[in-house]
């Protein structure tokens, strides 16, 4: 199986990369494509609940614990050494059963880049402000722009998932 496609959808926080990465995934599954998600969290979070089984699987010290049912499989893995994977170490490992990886964050890594820019939010691009981001692609706003990479509206998923599926699926 070959590796899947990964685009990033990154953004300032606030801006709006989680609800058009809801209209990505949904327009991408429409056209009959796996999709995975990761998203980065920059802080620690749990997913267990304390309490629950896997909570206490997870701190009886299980390094990794799996909670499977007939409508979804959940994983808890401990990082060795509390270090993060990188992003294409966690792709490798996980998504080899999907067309395309959409993250939400990662905005230092090497991925290619979609940018949601909301005027509201800031008046300069992360990726075309004060550093140029080569691996930028695209970038989805509110506002207009003359850019080296296509613009499109903030809401239109439909003409970003045509970029998507012609640059990055065929």
């Amino acid at each position: 199986m070959s590796k899947p496609a990964v685009v990033s959808i990154v953004a300032k926080s606030g801006t709006g990369k989680t609800t058009l990465l809801e209209k990505l995934i949904a327009e991408l599954k429409r056209r009959g494509y796996r999709v995975g998600a990761v998203k980065h969290d920059a802080h620690r979070f749990d997913i267990d609940r304390e309490g629950k089984d896997s909570w206490r699987l997870t701190r009886a010290g299980a390094d990794t614990m799996v909670i499977t049912s007939p409508a979804k499989v959940a994983m808890v893995k401990i990082n060795a050494g509390a270090e993060e994977p990188s992003l294409a170490e966690t792709i490798d490992r996980l998504f080899q059963d999907v067309d395309i990886v959409l993250t939400e964050g990662f905005k230092k890594s090497g991925m290619p880049k979609i940018e949601v820019h909301r005027r509201e939010r800031s008046e300069v691009l992360l990726c075309r402000g004060e550093e140029h981001d080569p691996t930028l692609v695209a970038v989805a706003s509110d506002t207009p722009w003359t850019l080296d990479v296509p613009v499109f509206g903030i809401n239109d998923a439909g003409a970003i998932c045509d970029f998507i599926e012609e640059r990055f699926l065929r």
